[in-house]
């Protein structure tokens, strides 16, 4: 069942902000919604199999929360924007606690499926979710400040599902600091890996946990391909040299990413795709379709994936939410992408490095 019943292939996604978008919202993920961008039945009818579902900590005081009709990304901008403006590295026993909640949400709409959706662990468990029907979900950090540098909240993590660990988000923590939301700016802006950070890459890889490498400063870029021995993995970023943004990867990093046979997750956000790097959703897929070109030219279609951060993003109009992930794939089908091609880039090649950095 690796395939819709419009022909085309299921869709594995490497981002989304879906927990918090249902505790902010308050909605239902088995209902059909008007609000955010994910639920199951909308994620059925646009061929979305299932995808990274990112527990996101949200510093101290940052407690406005998106309106139901919206994403958290003007919160995001504001706050993230420049160095000067980001709080202080919060305490672990605040990000435990919130990432916990949120943590025993996921687990809750797994536990009320029916056997609908899954908490995948292996690739052996999300290929035969993908062949069964069964929405699979992976669970993901993107920030490691629920984790301490011994390890042991990563083991505790680890028995919960969590397999896939972005290891900052946009500002600092005790493991490396992101890159700020300027624009145009390249992803060189700040220090890299601190050695904390370097003993949790050792941590993440003897542990078999996937290193998202979105947000990190090109410098801790760097740090993480100096001491990894997993493929080079950004779940959600694009091309700098088309969209100068510098949550964007450079081409020196896509050629790394690509030496490494790892793969990049095409962000959706607008602001990401734009050349202008604008907040309008007026923003047509033939963009989506410019930077999976770009990347594929630069990579080989082996490396290229989808990583969309609904719920977490502004989405362009024509697609609007995950109902319209159709319209992406028939955009990519009418480039010339053959059917090879679009199951790669929708879920193929997501189970082939998971099932590489998982290992048996």
């Amino acid at each position: 069942m690796t395939e819709t019943t419009s022909g085309f292939p299921l869709i594995f996604d490497g981002h989304n902000d879906t927990v918090l978008s249902l505790l902010d919202t308050g909605r239902s993920f088995f209902d059909r919604s008007d609000v955010g961008h994910v639920d199951l039945p909308r994620a059925r009818e646009g061929g979305l199999g299932g995808g990274f579902f990112a527990i996101y900590i949200r510093d101290p005081g940052i407690s406005d929360k998106p309106p139901a009709d919206s994403s958290s990304v003007d919160t995001s901008m504001r706050v993230y924007g420049d160095e000067s403006t980001w709080p202080e590295p919060m305490s672990l026993e605040y990000a435990q606690a919130t990432a916990l909640d949120l943590l025993g949400r996921l687990l809750q709409v797994e536990q009320t499926s029916g056997g609908k959706a899954q908490v995948v662990r292996n690739a052996a468990e999300l290929q035969q979710c993908l062949d069964g029907g069964v929405f699979a979900m992976l669970l993901h950090f993107e920030g490691a400040e629920p984790l301490d540098p011994e390890g042991r909240a990563l083991e505790a993590f680890y028995a919960a599902g969590l397999r896939s660990v972005g290891i900052t988000h946009s500002r600092r923590n005790r493991f490396a600091q992101g890159v700020p939301f300027r624009f145009p700016h390249s992803p060189d802006t700040g220090p890299g890996l601190t050695d904390a950070g370097k003993e949790l890459v050792r941590q993440l890889n003897r542990r078999g946990v996937m290193i998202d490498l979105s947000h990190i400063t090109e410098q801790g870029f760097w740090d993480v391909a100096a001491l990894t021995d997993a493929p080079l993995v950004a779940t959600h970023s694009n091309a700098h040299a088309l969209t100068p943004s510098p949550r964007n990867l450079t081409d020196r990093q896509l050629d790394a990413i690509r030496e490494s046979k790892g793969v990049v997750g095409l962000n959706f956000h607008v602001g990401f795709l734009r050349e202008d790097g604008a907040r309008n959703a007026e923003t047509p897929i033939s963009r989506m379709v410019e930077h999976i070109d770009y990347m594929v030219e630069r990579m080989g279609v082996d490396c290229v994936a989808l990583g969309s951060d609904l719920d977490g993003a502004v989405m362009p109009a024509e697609l609007k939410d995950a109902a319209g992930l159709p319209k992406l794939v028939r955009a990519l089908a009418d480039r010339g992408y053959s059917g090879e091609d679009l199951r790669k880039l929708a879920h193929g090649n997501w189970v082939r490095i998971l099932s590489e950095t998982w290992g048996a």
